[in-house]
């Protein structure tokens, strides 16, 4: 599967590697893929706790920073012309990422791949706010994480 739409894009205080690169990218292509939305992309940002808290706090009124944000295109101001295709923003934490990881006995780029396949799901109209709709949300999560394209990623 290709990624080639997205724009991978790292904070001014943050360089993302080439694995976590590769993650996002794997990690995104999976998720469109298992969706059946190939022909759709997101701009996904990789930073830092500082800079996600910021976002945390400006758009969601949560004052803390988080792993992963997902802003779809079709909420909030109206775009005057999004390109086709265009899902929204995701914005992940690579400092939590790794934290997580480590906690959970995986890889940061393991956990980056899981935050974008949650931030693509959430993009997709996916949400976690009701027991049935997070249950569907991570059974989508699950199947695209076991996927062997991401199956890979430890």
């Amino acid at each position: 599967m290709s990624f080639e739409g997205s724009n991978i894009v790292s904070s001014e205080s943050f360089e993302p590697t080439k694995e976590q690169l590769r993650a996002v990218k794997a990690a995104a292509g999976a998720a469109l893929g298992f969706e059946n939305a190939s022909e759709r992309f997101a701009s996904i940002v990789l930073t830092d706790d500082e800079t996600i808290h910021r976002y945390n706090r400006d758009y969601r009124g949560v004052d803390r920073p988080t792993d992963v944000l997902s802003f779809p295109s079709d909420e909030g101001d109206p775009l005057e012309a999004p390109p086709d295709g265009f899902l929204g923003d995701i914005m992940i934490s690579v400092q939590r990422a790794a934290q997580q990881g480590s906690e959970l006995g995986h890889s940061t780029e393991r956990e980056i791949a899981f935050l974008t396949v949650h931030g693509m799901l959430h993009l997709l109209g996916y949400d976690h706010m009701q027991p049935d709709d997070e249950e569907l949300m991570l059974s989508r999560q699950r199947a695209i994480m076991s996927l062997p394209e991401l199956s890979e990623i430890k």
